[in-house]
This record gives structure tokens, C-alpha cells and sequence, in this order.
């Protein structure tokens, strides 16, 4: 049992360490784009404040992904394990091909396919799926409007400006800007990562006990987020920023649109405000979804053509195929687990 568990840790991690790869380009694509930043020292400047969001932020989406999706009572090592397996595998293709996909509905999908294994439907907390369902759609229009309405505010309070002066004042602006968003993506991002994990040594905790391990890995009988949970996925997911996914990043960064210093720090402030607003709440949303969107809503106060809409369309299927596609896997992987035990 304690192997299992420790493998199911280990590949969370990896999750974690994937999902930073793969939204690297979240959190670094518009200042590589507006060349504010060189790709590598972007994404040192990412890594560094995905991390510090562990001294800010409590843990209210690792509540929500612990205690929200699936009913608890029918999680156990082996559902966990085909949980992640789904989700890695899902976020590991799409990285591959530079798709910047919801790394965060990957998990929930992965999640739903054991559960409809284990209980069907019945297993599924509708309250908690609802929720994230509604914010699959609202995060990309909420980055969208907000991406739009911060860079009309801007161009019209810089109207006066030259272009130069206006590129002078953003190129300082967006790392601030960047900053706080890569703040917002640590800290919605890792908490799934540590809801998984936790809600894992919760299911085993009376066979924990049995085992006399040190009361700081897992005590209890009260669901709740281990210390070294925390700082473990803060340090995965900062880590799999610092070494970034290219494709991604160049999807996502050069392929959406062309944006300048200042849109690039609307983008990401309209995107932080969304990002920090959901995780305060509790909701754990894309921050690819997010980003997506607000860049598409500053490439629009342009023209509408400055947005690569067929590059939009490929990412939106993506996202469509997300939940599904984890889900099939891990339900599938969790199908061939028990026929085996």
C-alpha cells in the first residue's frame, strides 16, 4: 500500500511539474512576445513568483479539487493513481504538440472517469462539477472583457503619448504585471495538485496510522492540506516553469496575435484580477482559458483580423477534448486496475 501511494505522490508531482511546462507559456508568453524579457530569464522571473504565491494564498481550490468532485468515500490509492495517470498523459501529448490546454480540467477529468467506474453518476459531487463547468466558458470571456476593457482604458489615458514614450512606460510596467500573474497562476494551479495529494492521504490515513510514520506527513481524521504538500507542488509546478514549454510558449505568445508592452501588460493584468479573484474564492479555473482570452480581447481593440482565429480555434478544441480525453484514460486505466486486484 505505502508503494502505491508513494508512486501516486511522485506522478502528482509530476503533473505539477508538467502543468508548470506546460503553462510556462501562461505565464511568460506575453513578455517573451513584447520582448520585454528573453525567454530565459522570463521564465526564471515566472518560476520565482509561481513559488512565492505559497506565502500568500491559503488553500481553498485544494478544498474544492480534495472535497468537490468526487464523493471522498470512494477514493482510494488506486483511484488517485488513475486519476493522475489520465491527467498526465492527457497535459504530456498536448505539451508535446504545443497546445496550451486547461491543465486543471485534465485533473478534474481525470478524476470524473474513476468515479464513474467506481459509483457511476451517483459518485459525482454535481455542485462542485457545476462550478468549474460554468467557469470553463466565463474564464476566457472574463479575460476577454477584461483584456479589452484595460487596454482601451490605456490607450485612451495615453492618447497624448507617443508610441515610444507609451512602449518606454510598459516594458517597466509589465514585469510588475507579469509578476502578479504568474503570482495568480502558482497559486491556482499548484493548489490542484495539492487537493489531489491531499484528498490521496486522507482515503489511506487509517492505513497510515498503522504504520507509525511521523504525524507531519498525514494526522487526523479532518481533511485538510499538509505543509509539505504545499511547498512540494509550489516547488514542482515553479520548477517545470523554469525549464518552460517552448511550443507552448510560441503558440501562445507569437501565435494569437502581436502584441506590444502595453498589451501584453493589460493582457496579463486582466488576467491576474480573474486568476487571483477565482482562487480567493476557491474555483479552480484555466489560466490558459484566462490568458487566452484576454489576449484575444486586447488583440481586438485593434481589428478583429489582428487575432489568428484559426490558432484560436485549434486551442478552443483542445480545450473541448480536455475533459473527455482524461477522463476516458483514467477511467479506463482504473477499469484495468481493478480487474487486476
Amino acid at each position: 500500500m505505502l508503494t502505491i501511494v508513494i508512486a501516486a505522490v511522485l506522478i502528482a508531482l509530476i503533473f505539477d511539474f508538467l502543468n508548470g511546462m506546460n503553462d510556462a507559456a501562461n505565464s511568460i508568453a506575453t513578455i517573451v512576445s513584447t520582448k520585454v524579457l528573453s525567454p530565459r530569464w522570463a521564465v526564471i522571473w515566472a518560476a520565482i513568483f509561481n513559488f512565492a504565491a505559497v506565502f500568500i494564498f491559503g488553500v481553498h481550490v485544494a478544498n474544492t479539487i480534495g472535497k468537490g468532485i468526487v464523493q471522498p468515500n470512494l477514493i482510494n490509492e488506486y483511484f488517485v493513481l488513475a486519476a493522475l495517470i489520465g491527467a498526465v498523459t492527457w497535459t504530456y501529448i498536448c505539451t508535446h504538440f504545443g497546445m496550451p490546454i486547461s491543465v486543471s480540467h485534465a485533473l478534474i477529468g481525470g478524476l470524473i472517469g474513476p468515479g464513474l467506474v467506481a459509483g457511476g453518476f451517483d459518485a459525482l459531487i454535481g455542485s462542485g462539477i457545476l462550478k468549474i463547468a460554468i467557469f470553463i466558458v466565463l474564464s476566457p470571456i472574463l479575460g476577454f472583457i477584461l483584456g479589452n476593457i484595460f487596454m482601451s482604458l490605456t490607450l485612451l489615458i495615453f492618447r497624448n503619448k507617443t508610441p515610444q514614450k507609451v512602449d518606454s512606460y510598459f516594458r517597466m510596467l509589465q514585469f510588475a504585471s507579469s509578476a502578479v500573474f504568474s503570482i495568480g497562476h502558482g497559486s491556482n494551479d499548484a493548489q490542484k495538485t495539492m487537493g489531489i495529494i491531499a484528498i490521496l492521504l486522507f482515503s489511506v490515513r487509517d492505513k497510515l496510522d498503522t504504520l507509525n510514520l511521523p504525524e507531519w506527513i498525514y494526522h487526523g481524521n479532518e481533511f485538510y492540506v499538509p505543509n509539505w504538500v504545499i511547498f512540494c507542488a509550489y516547488s514542482a509546478i515553479a520548477l517545470g516553469t523554469l525549464l518552460g514549454g517552448w511550443k507552448v510558449v510560441k503558440t501562445l505568445g507569437v501565435g494569437l496575435t502581436d502584441l506590444k508592452p502595453v498589451g501584453g501588460f493589460s493582457a496579463e493584468a486582466a488576467a491576474a484580477a480573474t486568476l487571483i479573484g477565482t482562487s480567493l474564492s476557491g474555483i479552480p479555473v484555466s489560466t490558459t482559458h484566462t490568458i487566452t482570452g484576454a489576449i484575444m480581447g486586447v488583440g481586438v481593440t485593434r481589428r478583429f483580423s489582428a487575432v489568428r482565429w484559426t490558432v484560436a480555434s485549434h486551442i478552443v478544441i483542445a480545450w473541448v477534448l480536455t475533459i473527455p480525453a482524461s477522463m476516458f484514460v483514467s477511467g479506463l486505466t482504473y477499469w484495468v486496475i481493478k480487474f487486476f486486484i
